[in-house]
């Protein structure tokens, strides 16, 4: 396990490492507070949870919107001053957050932070791609999620701790010190790391693009339409597997009787598997046709959630999302890996911005929609028989696109380059 963990360390940059590392601290802070915060609307305001749904579906709303201002900044003015903005405020908005006395003052409240807190998250995939050569993009995500399923071993227990033992609003505190510190540790380890205009010798030095043209430019990747059938399969296969962090958990309750210790166990234990597995799996995925990949990787979800449907058992429950996990370790580094190489080297951070339409969409409709059929279908396990169906059509679309696009250099596999220098 050591010298597998040396040779992934030496066949990636020192940089890279940097910004996992710095990452990780900003995951744990992230970790304590957003499995508690559903919790604290209820508890503190009163209200139940389909008013703070809606808080959180009006934040991811906006917070698409924060998104695609800030792919459009980053390409015109660079990863690191988005990414530092993207802490600061985040630290500000978790002190208001912790602060804020009515439920009234939250509507506000979300409205701005999920247009501004969304701003630097282009930025750092943007920062992923320009750092990596195409051909360890795929594995350098897969270690990204390492790292963030690491995080969610130590922060909701650290979260947890806190909340029962102290209060809520120490949870927003920590959280923005921890952004505070990550915003130094940024400024002071990360140069930027947009790709400078590479110009031939003698040519007259380009005119700077208007901030107008900038955003102009996202016409450019909206027509970009294997790109826009790769977002919509997309969001196909992450409706479903949103699922498992919202309509799963009250299903197993109401329909099961599983306690929320038990489902507990089940997320913790496919966030082990996580660790465990997923540097391997993402040296397995090297050389594989990425489109393949992701059709593979959906019919998992395909299999994990339709058995939901139908078994009724714990074991059965560990193993579809054993299932389920497998597809995960497949599917996430390979999508962020696709959306890297869809995107020309100047437009990197609006690619990613129309790439978080992928999770924005979900995040609005998929569990609303999910609930409607839970609340008024007399099968509820009817759900996951749509699941099946979503995951079989996006599983397709993937394979379509398979068809189409594989024989493209940018998503051809190419053997691993040497281990980068510092």
């Amino acid at each position: 396990m050591l010298k597998r963990f040396r040779t992934v360390y030496q066949d990636y940059p020192r940089l890279f490492w940097i910004v996992v590392g710095v990452s990780f601290i900003d995951r744990v802070g992230g970790t304590m507070l957003f499995p508690f915060f559903a919790l604290y609307i209820t508890q503190k305001f009163g209200v139940g949870m389909t008013e703070a749904g809606l808080l959180l579906g009006t934040m991811s709303a906006f917070g698409f919107g924060g998104g695609m201002i800030g792919g459009a900044l980053t390409d015109r003015f660079g990863r690191k001053q988005l990414i530092l903005f993207g802490l600061v405020f985040s630290a500000l908005s978790s002190l208001a957050f912790g602060l804020v006395t009515t439920i009234q003052m939250m509507w506000p409240l979300v409205v701005v932070v999920g247009l501004l807190g969304e701003i630097a998250g282009p930025a750092h995939n943007a920062m992923i791609a320009d750092i990596l050569p195409e051909e360890k993009r795929q594995e350098g995500f897969g270690i990204l999620r390492v790292v963030a399923n690491v995080a969610w071993l130590i922060g909701p227990i650290i979260g947890g701790i806190v909340a029962k033992n102290l209060d809520y609003f120490y949870l927003f505190v920590t959280d923005a010190v921890i952004s505070c510190i990550v915003a130094a540790l940024f400024f002071r380890l990360l140069p930027e790391t947009k790709p400078k205009v590479k110009m031939e010798a003698g040519a007259p030095h380009p005119e700077p693009e208007s901030m107008g043209k900038t955003i102009i430019g996202y016409f450019k990747v909206f027509r970009d339409l294997g790109f826009i059938a790769f977002i919509v399969a997309n969001i196909l296969m992450l409706t479903v597997y949103q699922q498992m962090y919202g309509t799963l958990s009250v299903f197993l309750r109401d329909e099961h009787g599983l306690d929320p210790q038990n489902y507990g166990i089940l997320m913790t234990a496919s966030a082990i598997t996580v660790v465990l597995f997923q540097f391997g799996v993402s040296r397995w995925l090297r050389d594989k046709p990425p489109f393949l990949m992701m059709s593979l990787g959906t019919l998992f979800f395909l299999i994990g959630f339709s058995m939901f449907g139908y078994v009724s058992v714990y074991l059965l429950f560990a193993l579809a999302l054993v299932v389920i996990t497998i597809g995960e370790m497949i599917v996430f580094p390979v999508s962020s890996g696709l959306a890297a190489n869809f995107a020309p080297e100047d437009m990197r951070g609006r690619y990613m911005a129309v790439f978080g339409l992928s999770w924005a969409i979900p995040q609005m409709f998929g569990l609303a929609a999910a609930g409607y059929v839970l609340d008024n279908f007399s099968n509820p396990s009817l759900l996951w028989f749509i699941c099946g169906g979503l995951s079989a059509v996006s599983a397709m679309s993937y394979y379509a696109l398979h068809l189409r696009l594989h024989k493209q250099e940018r998503f051809a596999r190419k053997p691993a380059a040497e281990p980068a220098a510092d």
